[in-house]
């Protein structure tokens, strides 16, 4: 498994905006690649004056539908982002292999 992390710094004054567009349209559109199974975004807690810091975290079975996705879709999607938020919006992409996972073993009872 594949998780392609996407971390977000988004000025406050396009915050609302921005907010808006990702959970009901970006991440949504980015499903719908066909590419990812889920998405999940989460918060990063540090504190920052004048901005906020997120993480948009795609999971895929493979590297290859990862690739599929950066040559198909990514260039059209990223550009849509810097339409509407241009440098108040700043990304850094991480692309993580998943080793195993773990939980407690009260969980798996």
């Amino acid at each position: 498994m594949i998780l392609y992390n996407v971390t977000i710094n988004i000025d406050s004054s396009v915050h609302d905006q921005w907010m808006h567009w990702m959970q009901t349209k970006h991440i949504n559109d980015v499903l719908a690649t066909g590419k990812f199974s889920s998405a999940r975004m989460v918060k990063v807690l540090v504190e920052e004056e004048g901005s906020m810091t997120y993480s948009i975290q795609y999971t895929t079975e493979n590297k290859e539908k990862l690739n599929r996705y950066f040559q198909e879709d990514a260039p059209q999607l990223r550009q849509e982002g810097l339409a509407l938020f241009g440098d108040k919006m700043l990304a850094f992409r991480t692309e993580l292999q998943v080793i195993s996972e773990h939980f407690p073993q009260s969980a798996l009872q």
